[in-house]
């Protein structure tokens, strides 16, 4: 049966919108753009209902148990990169990777980062060439954009099995380009850009249910070539009220060369 479940759109505006992070220098405060909430169906690819192909779709699923067994401190990240390259190498073919961000979410309100619940991808087309010249220099940067390269966020449930705030996928062969809107991101001392995605009727919403920690989520964030990024949101939907775990999950933002 297909599930049902809550997101929060962007909405189009005459004027550009922007995430304002840690406003008046408050670690935390935050002023957000309007969202438009809609009640989206989801198709399940655990049971068959949708099926996803990386290269087609920009996003998949994979059987990819970590030897890491807690995530708190640090000590764990430059194990867990060699897994991720690993992971990247096989499921789509990059010859190398680089992980450059690691983000543990959990689904508390005392959490210092929550579920992100806006339909969004992470960057615009400029904001990834200046990401690519921020991890690699100039120079290095300069090779790279000569070739094939892509942003590919990889997503992992920790701790626990997720029954709540899962994270859905907009299949990107039904978003129309006009769909996009780019958003700024303005912290105290910087400037970003993601894409945020305004509702669409024709969205196909796919995720996979009861994700375990043996499981991951890989999906384009950015691609050079031309391959779709992917829409995505936690998902509000609970899988079973009786239980009470929070979503815990890990998100690693990687570079990866073809």
């Amino acid at each position: 049966m297909t599930q049902t479940g809550t997101v929060n759109y962007h909405v189009h505006k005459p004027f550009r919108q922007a995430f304002e992070i840690d406003v008046d220098g408050i670690a935390g405060n935050l002023i957000e753009p309007e969202f438009s909430s809609a009640q989206i169906a989801l198709l399940d690819q655990r049971n068959g209902e949708a099926t996803t192909e990386f290269a087609e779709d920009g996003f998949a699923f994979a059987n990819s148990p970590t030897g890491i067994s807690d995530f708190k401190g640090g000590h764990w990240q430059s194990q867990y990169d060699a897994e991720l390259a690993d992971l990247l190498m096989q499921e789509v073919g990059a010859k190398e990777v680089i992980t450059f961000d690691h983000t543990v979410r959990v689904d508390d309100p005392e959490a210092k980062r929550r579920p992100a619940r806006h339909v969004h991808s992470d960057y615009s087309r400029e904001g990834a060439q200046k990401r690519l010249v921020d991890i690699l220099g100039p120079e290095t940067a300069n090779e790279w954009a000569q070739g094939h390269y892509a942003f590919i966020n990889t997503w992992r449930p920790i701790a626990n099995p997720i029954n709540s705030a899962p994270l859905g996928f907009v299949r990107p062969s039904t978003v129309k380009e006009a769909d996009w809107i780019i958003i700024d991101l303005i912290y105290p001392d910087r400037k970003g850009q993601v894409m945020g995605l305004a509702k669409d009727a024709a969205h196909e919403w796919i995720y996979r249910s009861r994700m375990t920690p043996d499981e991951v989520a890989f999906f384009n964030i950015y691609d050079n070539s031309g391959r779709p990024c992917v829409g995505h949101s936690a998902i509000d939907l609970v899988e079973d009220p009786t239980v009470t775990t929070p979503r815990q999950s890990l998100e690693s933002r990687t570079l990866v060369r073809y």
